[in-house]
């Protein structure tokens, strides 16, 4: 399917995209915090920030600056640590809000939408970009006549599959959030284990070579 725009191995490349969304990151993870802790709509504009970030990703990988970036160390390293750097900082801010109780339910709700987009694109953005020299440009023809439509098909194949994961987790936490509101405990928890994973996530980044 699709050979014919000079897409390899469409239904792979489905079905690998499929599980490489659902393996749990610090995308998901915020689009999921910022469900439950904002509603639906921020949710989904957390969730735009994140198709904005990986179709960018997708483009630069398809252009090849992340093969230049792949076999230039220097380069590599900058994206490597300022993502590291950014997981970082995220990780410690929830944490810090748990320890010393700043955030309540008003407080969170009242966070203003610009600063929950450009939370989601530079959490995106700072993602490494290996992961679209290793997987996505494979299944594009490096000999097909316009590899910008292959490009196109698989982008939005991509950015699909991630929107009807990212609907789930959207809706799923707006449904839970009336009870965490009622749990202050278990909400703190929650928060809590997110800014772990994110401190997680930012250790693992800077030690990948």
């Amino acid at each position: 399917m699709f050979a014919e725009f000079g897409v390899l191995n469409f239904w792979t490349y489905v079905v690998g995209a499929f599980f490489i969304v659902l393996v749990p990151g610090p995308n998901t993870l915020f689009v999921l915090k910022t469900g439950i802790g904002h509603g639906v709509k921020k949710g989904y504009l957390a969730a735009t920030g994140v198709f904005i970030g990986d179709a960018v990703l997708m483009f630069l990988a398809w252009a090849g600056v992340a093969a230049l970036i792949q076999t230039t160390p220097v380069l590599f390293n900058i994206v490597r640590y300022l993502g590291a750097f950014y997981l970082l900082w995220l990780g410690g801010k929830m944490l810090w809000s748990v320890i010393t109780r700043q955030k309540n339910a008003h407080e969170s709700s009242a966070e203003p939408a610009s600063a929950i987009l450009k939370r989601s694109l530079v959490l995106s953005l700072t993602n490494p970009i290996l992961f679209y020299v290793s997987f996505f440009v494979q299944f594009i023809d490096v000999n097909a006549k316009n590899t910008g439509t292959s490009f196109l098909i698989l982008a939005t194949t991509l950015e699909l599959i991630s929107f009807m994961y990212m609907s789930f987790l959207i809706f799923s936490g707006a449904f839970v959030t009336r009870y965490l509101k009622t749990k202050k405990k278990l909400a703190k928890l929650g928060n809590g284990l997110i800014g772990l994973l994110f401190v997680g996530f930012a250790a693992r980044l800077a030690s990948l070579h």
